[in-house]
């Protein structure tokens, strides 16, 4: 069977997009993802059937609140670590989320750049021999969100929930020797939201942790019950609930600074009101420029060890990197893309940063999707977009290709 028997429009390409905090599901052709479930899987022992390892996947089986059940990830710097919790996953995604039978449908599977060989022939070793696809491509999460912006030769700041990266794509290609990553990313805003507010006194107690709660005045502390819960709960489990406060307190309350922080400018800009699960409700206002600060800034943050670059010095130390002959066309094609970029005045900061430190002769232009799902879901419609393309069809690796070439075959046709 050859690749080019998807020609037509007989059968849907499935596309599923991997990211560090959710995987992305749907079907080519179409604007967004079927399904965006938790990468993070709840894992717990079965103690009458000789400890048997057992998963809780998806958003409502992660809140069940089940003793000694571990939340953890299959996945290390975006790639897969863990295959048997991988398998249980894409299992759940085909059978219960998508209701697709994987043999009728040819699959795109988005990677990280720096994704190692041995990474992705396993990938396509598993697709191949236990779900027996009938074709399948790997193709770089950032060319994908190239694709999905228009802009085939462009520089992708990628902003997620592990870390940020500046990665250069040319005629589609990611230029591998000048990706540039920084471990400063969603998660580690999380981490310092809590910080900031444990310091303060401030309870975050998850909302599947309340029963009830009464309205209260500014000056009061609030009247909130309880819900019975078992005392063996996990740390980690508790953590993932806190953490998804987190996430909300985020992209409720955060804001970039237009400029390089400034206390005594930031006073005077409005304060931002959030109200946390068991109904306590404050302002906050300064605080809430400081803490992304250290995305642009790390040096202004304890606890980031030096070299680390913010987003700005990522993308010029990128470009620097490439060609000098295509380095006109970097700046000229800044896409910016990543669930955390949707934090208010990220790319206006990204702007301002980069017009200070761009040569004179060189055009800037930041190109970022006016919606928030459209820059969290980039990588997934760009799969979707490149996968229903007629003039693709020629590059899937079929399944005759993969039993004559082997697995190795991944390396040579999906570049």
């Amino acid at each position: 069977m050859s690749g080019a028997v998807y020609g037509g429009d007989e059968v849907g390409a499935l596309v599923f997009d991997i990211g560090h905090n959710s995987l992305r599901a749907g079907y080519a052709g179409e604007d967004s993802p079927k399904v965006d479930i938790p990468t993070s899987i709840g894992v717990w022992l079965d103690s009458e059937e000789d400890n048997k390892q057992n998963y809780n996947i998806g958003v409502l089986s992660i809140h069940v609140r089940r003793p000694e059940m571990e939340i953890t990830s299959f996945l290390k710097e975006g790639m897969i670590e863990n295959w048997d919790m991988f398998e249980n996953l894409m299992d759940y995604v085909y059978n219960n989320a998508l209701k697709a039978i994987p043999r009728d449908h040819p699959i795109l599977l988005t990677e990280p750049p720096w994704i190692t060989a041995p990474k992705r022939e396993q990938m396509a070793e598993l697709m191949f021999e236990k779900y027996n696809v009938p074709a399948l491509y790997l193709a770089k999460n950032a060319s994908l969100a190239a694709y999905a912006n228009g802009r085939p030769t462009c520089l992708v700041v990628d902003s997620g929930a592990t870390h940020t990266s500046a990665v250069p794509i040319h005629d589609g290609y990611v230029l591998t020797q000048a990706v540039v990553k920084s471990p400063v990313g969603g998660d580690y805003l999380s981490m310092q939201c809590r910080n900031y507010l444990t310091e303060r006194g401030i309870d975050i107690v998850p909302p599947c942790m309340v029963a009830s709660k009464e309205l209260v005045k500014n000056d009061e502390n609030p009247i909130w019950k309880k819900r019975p819960t078992p005392s063996n709960l996990t740390d980690s489990w508790m953590n993932y609930m806190i953490k998804e406060v987190m996430q909300d307190f985020q992209s409720t309350v955060l804001q970039v600074s237009d400029s390089l922080y400034d206390e005594e400018i930031i006073k005077t800009m409005p304060a931002s009101q959030y109200e946390f699960p068991n109904g306590f409700h404050r302002d906050f206002g300064v605080e809430r420029f400081k803490i992304p600060e250290p995305l642009f800034n790390p040096t202004s943050k304890a606890g980031i060890q030096q070299p680390i670059l913010g987003v700005g010095p990522l993308v010029t130390t990128s470009v620097g990197m490439c060609d000098i002959d295509i380095r006109p066309a970097m700046y000229g094609s800044v896409v910016v893309t990543g669930g955390n970029s949707n934090l208010q005045g990220f790319t206006e900061r990204l702007n301002r940063d980069l017009a200070a430190k761009t040569p004179p002769s060189m055009r800037l232009k930041i190109i970022s999707a006016p919606g928030a799902s459209e820059r969290r879901f980039g990588a997934w419609t760009g799969g979707s977009i490149l996968s229903s393309l007629g003039s693709f069809q020629q590059l899937w690796v079929s399944k005759q290709e993969y039993e004559e070439g082997g697995k190795a075959i991944v390396q040579s046709k999906c570049l």
